[in-house]
């Protein structure tokens, strides 16, 4: 039998993908919000697609914000942001 692949759905775009294509958006219980890297963090998870498309998507209809429960910090989205910032040379 198959080992079962871990799905969740992106809150930017509510597509089902498999857990390891998302970035995971966490808060913890002391109610810090922060990039899970690992997906192993303990608190309550969010999860984006791994493009600015769908971080937008989230950040505008504040799906992030509804799933977690609580608001999150701009520091949080700028965090997510500079994945997809190409460097300037200069």
């Amino acid at each position: 039998m198959p080992k079962k692949i871990p799905t969740r759905r992106c809150t930017g775009c509510g597509e089902m993908k498999d857990k390891k294509e998302l970035i995971r958006v966490v808060r913890a219980p002391d109610g810090t919000i922060a990039v899970d890297r690992t997906g192993k963090m303990n608190g309550r998870g969010a999860y984006l697609c791994d493009n600015l498309s769908c971080l937008q998507k989230a950040q505008k209809k504040r799906s992030l914000q509804r799933s977690l429960s609580t608001n999150i910090p701009d520091e949080i989205f700028g965090e997510l942001e500079k994945r997809w910032e190409v460097p300037q040379d200069g």
